[in-house]
Formats: C-alpha cells, structure tokens, sequence
C-alpha cells in the first residue's frame, strides 16, 4: 500500500496525496525512464534524487511518485521490477531529507533574487 502524505500546498481540507517512494539502481536508468513516461504516472508528482547524497547507497536513486491512488499503485507494480520499496522508517526520513533540500533551495533562490 501506498503511504499518504499530505501535500504543501493540497487546496481544501483534509485532501492528501498517495505517494510511493523506491531505492531504483542508476544502471537502470533506462528503465526507469520508460516507467516514468507512462501516461498516467507521467501525469504525477515525480521526483528522481542521487540515494547517497540524501543519506542512501551510492549507485541508488531514490524516486517518489506522488498523486492519485491509482497511479501511485500502477508507478509501485512497475518499480517492483526495476528498484526496492523503503520499509516506512526509510520512507518517512527520505521525504524528510527531500523536503528539507527543496526548502534549502528554495531559500538560496529567494535569497539570490532579493540582493
């Protein structure tokens, strides 16, 4: 099953989004990217991130999903072939780590453009 986060910015109250988070090989990039391209994943929230420089294994990427129930169950039967789903503990400190660099991100880009 899916976890189920809620989104930063979800319009309406209590909306939540599916969200499906994978440790994927970078030799299977390739492979990866078919998925990715897949109507209705394309259609959702995606994320592709080098697993080591957010506390993973080098030579791993870490690729969350997120949007309709639907398409997160179709985007994890896919990645079973290719990757690893995180165990929840992993799940959660990845979207922390995640969250936590597009904050950054954001922050230097806010910083950049106001001097």
């Amino acid at each position: 099953m899916a976890a189920r986060i809620n989104p930063k910015y979800a319009v309406g109250v209590g909306l939540e989004m599916a969200a499906i988070l994978f440790a994927v090989p970078s030799t299977r990039r390739a492979e990866l990217d078919t998925i990715l391209k897949e109507d209705r994943i394309s259609r959702q929230s995606q994320k592709i991130r080098d697993a080591a420089t957010l506390g993973g294994k080098a030579g791993e990427l870490f690729v969350l999903v997120e949007g309709s129930e639907e398409a997160v169950k179709t985007a994890e039967e896919m990645f079973a072939k290719i990757g690893t789903k995180l165990p929840p503990a992993e799940h959660e400190q990845v979207l922390r780590r995640m969250k936590e660099e597009d904050e950054s991100a954001s922050t230097g880009m806010g910083l950049f453009f106001t001097e």
